[in-house]
């Protein structure tokens, strides 16, 4: 009974077509692309941190009482 069984065909259909190529120079303008966007996000989180610490550095000394301690205070 088992020898009367069909055989197994498998059907191979066609070859997907080439996949475009990618070169050197697209995976090289690709990694600089997306470094200097994040350089970038970098650099304006960093301004704006500063920013924001010079800000309650500069407010902080507005309020503070005057010390006669005798140290000179920078105007930054």
């Amino acid at each position: 009974m088992l020898l009367l069984q069909q055989p197994i065909v498998v059907e191979v259909g066609k070859a997907p077509s080439e996949a475009a190529r990618i070169s050197y120079a697209e995976v090289i303008l690709g990694a600089a692309g997306a470094v200097g966007v994040i350089m970038l996000l970098a650099l304006l989180i960093g301004l704006t941190v500063g920013a924001v610490i010079v800000y309650r550095k500069k407010r902080h000394d507005a309020t503070a009482p005057v010390t006669g301690s005798g140290h000179v205070k920078l105007e930054i």
